[in-house]
């Protein structure tokens, strides 16, 4: 999995991740197995509703028209057989690893097309240092996890649902664990119909984000050469602004102008696709998730961080998890302004093909996009 030419000792960071990374919460064995099979289940449950609240198919899937009572076609249509990809439920250690397998499939093809004296994976000391960090990270944000579409591992895009994050969830929120398990297979199996409906997705985020580490690459090779004082200022400022609520990124830092452009394009397809996909985990209705106001309730109360330590507030910013949080809500109001002025279909659009994905300023005003696209 690793390449001399690597930024990072991936198959180091994965054992990094396994061996600093918490287990998770403790259960009966049986407990287990309910919870393993209870995903599963909720994970092929969640297609049809999905397909049916987006309006959404995947790009080549075989359709029939449904007839009403009288026996005659409407207009709606079912999907015939729809494959969304594979499903796996793993443990926290497995999906980090399987996120460093992702994120050298994206990384290292960029790291081969820089100039030699620019590889900063050269130097085996590097790689491994590489390794630790993002070993570490991943360790941490492995414990908060509760699933992941990833369309860049081998093999068929595969949903990972990480069922001790999903255990320790529903216990600590006391939801109805039926319920909560489906509703979150319904976001996640949204994202699965993202890329599924646009298969061109998948590239042009790996483009978008290849353009933008070479970019980064050559600003963090110029500040590998900066004496130790920069670095360290640069970890305290961070630092400073993670405990102060102003998230800033020891990337953000070395970006110029541009570069914090790319970066803003990139948000705003992910506020796209998180925004989306929490409208509709929620569209389903108590009819299939009975208790989702209740769901929905708490678990803003957690994404928010209410009762939690001190420590795990500025994790959270360390990390990265309140800009995520803010993809969601930004994204979330984008769909619902979208759909409020040109209906679900209307929306939809927005998956025919890249040029149709909202920018930064149109996350922020919706109605732009909306006269963009449908003028």
């Amino acid at each position: 999995m690793t390449s001399t030419s690597a930024l990072v000792d991936w198959q180091t960071a994965a054992q990094i991740a396994r061996r600093v990374g918490r287990p998770g919460p403790v259960a009966p064995r049986a407990e287990l197995d309910d919870l393993v099979d209870g995903l599963r289940t909720a994970a092929r449950d969640a297609v049809p509703h999905v397909l049916r609240v987006t309006r959404m198919r995947p790009a080549g899937a075989e359709v029939e028209r449904e007839r009403d009572a009288s026996g005659r076609f409407t207009r709606r249509v079912t999907v015939k057989r729809p494959d969304l990809g594979d499903v796996r439920v793993v443990d926290r250690a497995t999906w980090a690893r399987a996120n460093t397998t992702s994120m050298a499939a994206l990384t290292d093809p960029v790291l081969a097309d820089l100039d030699v004296g620019a590889r900063l994976g050269e130097s085996s000391a590097a790689r491994l240092a590489g390794a630790a960090e993002v070993g570490g990270l991943l360790a941490l944000l492995s414990t908060k996890v509760l699933g992941q579409f990833d369309p860049y591992g081998p093999g068929r895009p595969t949903l990972l649902l990480v069922a001790p994050n999903v255990l320790a969830a529903e216990r600590a929120m006391k939801v109805d664990p039926h319920d909560f398990r489906l509703w979150v297979c319904l976001h996640e199996q949204t994202h699965a119909l993202q890329f599924a409906a646009a298969p061109w997705l998948a590239d042009h985020l790996a483009g978008r984000l290849g353009g933008l580490l070479r970019d980064v690459t050559t600003s963090s090779v110029e500040l590998s050469h900066a004496p130790l004082r920069d670095k360290v200022a640069l970890v305290g400022r961070t630092l400073l602004d993670a405990v102060r609520g102003d998230l800033t990124t020891p990337v953000d830092q070395v970006m110029g102008p541009e570069q914090k452009e790319q970066l803003a394009e990139i948000t705003a397809v992910m506020a796209l696709l998180e925004g989306h996909a929490d409208v509709m985990m929620d569209a389903v209705g108590r009819r299939v998730v009975p208790s989702v106001r209740t769901i929905r309730s708490r678990f803003e109360k957690r994404r928010d961080g209410e009762g939690a330590p001190r420590l795990d507030v500025v994790l959270r910013r360390v990390l990265g998890m309140d800009a995520k949080l803010a993809q969601y809500r930004d994204g979330a109001a984008f769909v619902r302004e979208v759909e409020k002025q040109v209906g679900r279909d209307g929306l939809n659009a927005v998956w025919a093909e890249p040029a149709h994905l909202p920018s930064a300023r149109e996350i922020a005003d919706p109605r732009a996009w909306v006269r963009r696209v449908h003028s």
